[in-house]
């Protein structure tokens, strides 16, 4: 490898060199030569430090995987004829998961004579989407699967900024509380100061003798 092309430490093309040359630059400027792009014509080398490179990647990586979302479908049963306080304990549940930034499918489980009955699964599903649009929108519109009729709800709302809104919800909660403990603490030292018991009067000889006593 008699020559390369050179890159200098700010991205700039010094051009095709020799690699002694190279070697020498990077002694010079106290960098490490880098090769960038082996399979190129002459191949391409860079000018860098080349521990800060590694460290700058690693932390680029982290936060990557941190801004990363993690796709959980939530799955939601119910049945065609569910009771009134059945169906909101499970649209509230929904409305968790959605505010959570979680996809939630939804199961209609059809018995028996039901399934000739699919229109109150459909019914039901657009009940519930409309009931919770605030949170989250119909993804996968209503199909039959078997016995079962599904639906997928989407969240309005990415998990990260659902997991943003919750951090701040907890903040503001120990915000709360720290102020009213710090309240308590006022009002129990300004009690505390009110409401000294009066120092009992020290008895002295004189008050241990008669008053109708003539001395």
């Amino acid at each position: 490898m008699p020559e390369v092309r050179l890159v200098g430490p700010n991205g700039e093309q010094v051009g095709i060199v020799r690699i002694e040359q190279a070697l020498q630059l990077a002694r010079e400027h106290d960098l490490d030569l880098v090769e960038v792009a082996a399979a190129a014509r002459p191949p391409v080398v860079k000018l860098m430090d080349y521990g800060k490179f590694k460290y700058e990647n690693a932390q680029k990586a982290r936060e990557s995987r941190r801004n990363q979302t993690n796709t959980v479908i939530k799955e939601m049963k119910l049945r065609p004829k569910i009771d009134e306080h059945d169906y909101e304990t499970k649209k509230g549940h929904v409305v968790r998961f959605l505010k959570g930034g979680d996809k939630v499918k939804i199961t209609i489980m059809f018995r028996g004579r039901e399934q000739s009955k699919p229109e109150l699964g459909a019914n039901l599903l657009k009940r519930l989407a409309d009931d919770v649009e605030e949170f989250g929108y119909i993804e996968s519109a209503p199909k039959l699967d078997g016995r079962n009729m599904l639906m997928v709800l989407g969240p309005t709302r990415k998990k990260t900024e659902a997991r943003i809104d919750e951090k701040a919800e907890r903040e503001r909660r120990m915000a709360e509380r720290a102020a009213a403990q710090q309240s308590e603490r006022e009002f129990e030292a300004q009690y505390r100061a009110t409401h000294q018991p009066t120092p009992k009067k020290k008895r002295g000889p004189a008050d241990n003798l008669d008053p109708d006593v003539d001395l």
